[in-house]
């Protein structure tokens, strides 16, 4: 009986550190009207290629991002128009950072890495659903593509490579 706990203890170990391979967030949950300070973890490269570039798709909600530069990458920020109007600290906002993408750089395979960002999450985001940032991690030449988003009462565990997300939280 020994024999198979300890299988079965094995099967568990392999199964939780191939959910550790994908890129994650460090705080997997924040509130509404808050502001969020997104940790992007990249735990490898690409088929054992380093990480030359990392690519942040910025969600429908989720604005006045401040993206924080890394020593050795280039950091730029694509902008573009809202769906709609946001208010912050009492101005609407009608545009801004829909992309954030830190490039140039080396992040060897055996080695890991963070990406960090800040942003404000809306008011009227949906409480107790998850939102998805979709990411595209280069590697020269070579590319991973962390943009799966599981469709309503899809299992996300199920996806072979799904964007990292957040669980939305009621406002504090």
């Amino acid at each position: 009986m020994n024999k198979y706990l300890l299988s079965a203890g094995a099967l568990l170990a392999l199964g939780t550190s191939a959910a550790f391979a994908h890129i994650t967030f460090e705080t997997q949950e924040a509130a509404v009207g808050s502001t969020y300070k997104a940790v992007l973890r990249v735990p490898h490269g690409c088929d054992g290629k380093a990480t030359t570039a990392v690519r942040v798709q910025i969600p429908e909600g989720v604005i006045a991002i401040k993206p924080m530069p890394k020593p050795g990458w280039t950091l730029q920020t694509k902008k573009g128009k809202y769906e709609k109007s946001y208010h912050l600290y009492g101005q609407a906002v009608t545009d801004g950072v829909k992309e954030v993408d830190w490039s140039g750089g080396n992040l060897p395979d055996e080695f890991y890495d963070e990406f960090v960002f800040r942003a404000t999450l809306t008011a009227d985001l949906p409480v107790g659903q998850k939102l998805y940032f979709p990411v595209v991690q280069e590697c020269d030449g070579a590319a991973d593509r962390w943009i799966e988003i599981p469709a309503a009462g899809q299992d996300e565990d199920a996806l072979e490579s799904p964007a990292p997300g957040i669980k939305l939280l009621p406002k504090k």
